[in-house]
């Protein structure tokens, strides 16, 4: 029905002051012949109504209460609505109202209730507030409203729900509200307060039931007068802010308090880790994957079972599962303080997988899952969402819009998401999927966040905020080596190319492929008629060549092993092995290498470049598996089929059992040396002493030889 009809025919209710049309199909505009009313009660909310408001509704001298929530209205606020000096309430939430507020509503003095929630309302808090003596309720949540809230806010004093959130701006202090005994809703949310909370919250306000001071910049200690308030408060929400000083020594608490994430990290083991910013893994991180069915029970989807998540305590509380998972859940639902934080479909699902989307998990403000003690690395984000609670029909029921944000990481990933919108249509699954998800630390954080916008009360109070059906994470990496396939595949490509280098090298020259050297097997010969070439194409490859081929002109099966594991060094170190020298006593990478593995400091090697964000537990691995690599003996070093074993943590990698002498130690490290004017002279000299050379060689550096390396591709 057209709002104009009634409006134009009042027929015999013209003499009825109130037009209480709530929660009907109503579409069209507010026709401006309203205004031949004379009104105490105008009440639109719930309809399908647009447009902006008329400024001849100004005119309704005797109105009241006017009623617009839940509404499509848009535009700025007429000035008009100032002329209404009679008006106690003024209900304007969950519509598109634009600009700022008027001056001229700073004549309303006699208001009671203002809510302008969720409109894009912008400027700062106007200082006529305080012109509001008579107010008891203050709702401007979800505005793109600046701060800092005015100092005239101290002159209401009859004041029982402030709730204010979202401001943009910069840092303020916390309001003057002590003498506001009657407080008993009281929530600044996302505010940028700083310092302490004063004592007087927890002295002054004893009706206080609700208070949420989250997502501020809180220091200092929690007033110990409010620490009392703990278990008398319907609900108690200071997770998120700075808190220098622990108030308690426990994750838990009942089910009214919060906590969360609401001190500063610290070494101080006597705070929580749930306690701490960002939730550190008090233990080895060493999940890699999560699967939560969202306010359901365990089932199996795709393969992959999904836990259960069927808690059901209340407002702001933090939860988890046995610290593999947990969430945090703030606020309480407005005007209905009793309604389930799990929701169960009540329209028909449009789904693959009806199971998987029949349960919802709620929340009226922010609700953050934590995948807990996760390996570091890249991971693949998938959210399922559905929209269970509405209607799809031509009931008021099908009006409501829920709007919310989603940050992952603390990124925003979807701004003012509207899951019907996205899935067009109710009851109808859809996944958002996030790649290339970093876990720098510990933990994995997806945060869904009520900013004030959408629908309130549609089809009941309370019906707004995040849900979330499901939630999927699986690694971009091996989790039993922590590389990713691309690491993998980089590294081994690397190796490849790098042999493939060497030998293309020594083809052009001539040194492959000689018969001479096969039948006559002397590498002296070969080595003084072949190797004696300019001292610069062979510093081009010598620091990848295996030391037998070097010294003795043998070509083995292992060469390319050997030249991989000068790779995977430089890869990790970021240094040249031929042209870097730590100190004079060592003579290449390699030789400071095998110093530090025996002296138990292998991870001193790791490029510095790096600082602390690498995996120790990774590059370890591949130190270790480089040195095993570059074994100066062919026949102890590892098959090449068994290094992509290593790197794909099918077999493990055991640390080289490294034992040093002090005699001649460099001369394992002679056929690495930059060739020099005399180069021909020292090549020739291996021939002569080859006997030597290779008994000092495995002398100098001998490993444990029962280590063995099965792969199902060797045969030899």
């Amino acid at each position: 029905m057209n709002l104009v009809v009634i409006a134009d025919n009042p027929g015999s209710q013209r003499r009825n002051k109130s037009r209480d049309l709530t929660r009907n199909y109503l579409n069209g505009s507010i026709p401006s012949s309203l205004a031949r009313l004379n009104l105490t009660l105008l009440s639109l909310a719930g309809n399908r109504l647009s447009g902006s408001i008329p400024k001849e509704i100004g005119d309704i001298a005797t109105l009241e209460e006017l009623g617009l929530e839940n509404s499509q209205f848009g535009g700025p606020l007429p000035e008009q609505l100032g002329n209404l000096s009679r008006l106690r309430r003024f209900l304007a939430s969950a519509n598109n109202f634009t600009g700022m507020l008027p001056e001229t509503f700073a004549n309303l003095k006699n208001l009671t209730d203002f809510r302008i929630d969720g409109n894009d309302i912008s400027g700062k808090i106007p200082d006529f507030i305080g012109n509001w003596t008579k107010l008891k309720r203050l709702d401007m949540q979800g505005t793109s409203m600046e701060g800092p809230i005015p100092s005239t806010i101290s002159y209401l004093k009859n004041l029982t729900d402030l709730r204010i959130t979202d401001l943009k701006g910069s840092s303020i202090s916390f309001p003057d509200l002590q003498d506001m005994k009657e407080m008993e809703e009281l929530v600044l949310r996302n505010c940028w307060i700083t310092g302490s909370i004063p004592e007087y919250v927890g002295e002054t306000m004893t009706k206080l039931k609700t208070l949420d001071l989250s997502f501020n910049n809180l220091t200092g200690a929690i007033p110990g007068t409010l620490q009392g308030f703990y278990l008398s408060l319907e609900n108690m929400d200071l997770s998120y802010n700075n808190f220098t000083e622990a108030s308690s020594s426990s994750c838990f608490h009942d089910s009214n308090v919060n906590l969360v994430a609401s001190y500063s990290s610290s070494e101080d083991n006597s705070i929580p880790w749930c306690l701490k910013k960002d939730l550190p893994c008090s233990k080895k991180a060493h999940y890699h994957s999560l699967f939560i069915n969202c306010g359901g029970k365990k089932l199996k989807y795709d393969g992959k079972e999904y836990e259960e998540d069927l808690s059901t305590m209340g407002a702001s509380n933090f939860f988890f599962s046995a610290e593999r998972w947990g969430y945090s859940s703030t606020g309480i639902f407005l005007g209905n303080s009793d309604k389930d934080y799990i929701a169960t479909n009540t329209s028909a699902l449009n789904t693959t997988n009806p199971d998987f989307y029949t349960t919802a998990r709620l929340s009226p403000l922010s609700l953050k899952y934590y995948g807990l003690c996760l390996q570091r690395g890249s991971y693949t984000v998938r959210l399922h969402f559905a929209e269970i609670l509405y209607t799809d029909d031509q009931t008021f029921s099908s009006l409501g819009k829920r709007i919310f944000d989603v940050l992952i990481q603390g990124k925003i990933v979807l701004k003012d998401f509207n899951i019907v919108e996205e899935a067009k249509g109710v009851g109808i699954g859809i996944t958002m999927e996030f790649n290339n998800v970093s876990v720098d630390g510990s933990t994995l954080e997806i945060h869904l966040y009520w900013s004030g916008k959408g629908t309130n009360a549609i089809p009941d109070r309370g019906v707004y905020g995040p849900l979330i059906s499901a939630i999927t994470v699986t690694p971009n990496f091996d989790p039993r080596t922590g590389l990713s396939i691309g690491a993998i595949a980089g590294i081994v490509a690397a190796s490849c190319v790098a042999v493939l280098l060497i030998l293309v090298f020594f083809r052009m020259k001539g040194y492959l492929g000689r018969k001479d050297l096969v039948e006559k097997g002397k590498a002296g010969e070969y080595a003084s008629g072949n190797l004696a070439s300019p001292p610069t194409d062979l510093a081009l490859v010598s620091r990848y060549m295996a030391p037998e081929y070097a010294m003795r002109g043998y070509l083995t099966d292992k060469a390319d092993v050997y030249s991989f594991g000068i790779v995977a060094l430089e890869i990790v170190s970021g240094k040249s092995n031929t042209n870097y020298r730590p100190k004079g006593e060592f003579v290449y990478l390699l030789d400071w290498a095998y110093y530090l593995q025996e002296q138990g400091n292998l991870l001193e090697l790791v490029d510095p470049s790096l600082g602390s964000n690498f995996s120790q537990e990774e590059a370890t691995r591949m130190l270790n598996m480089a040195l095993l690599c570059t074994n100066s003996s062919p026949t102890l070093r590892p098959a090449m089929s068994a290094v992509v074993s290593m790197l794909e943590g099918q077999i493990p990698v055991q640390a080289p059992l490294v034992k040093r002498t002090s005699r001649n130690e460099d001369l394992r490290f002679k056929a690495f040396e930059k060739p020099s004017q005399d180069s021909q002279t020292h090549i020739s000299s291996f021939s002569e002493d080859s006997q030597i050379h290779r008994s000092i060689s495995m002398e100098g550096l001998l490993l444990d030889s029962s280590m063995s390396f099965q792969s199902k591709e060797e045969t030899t």
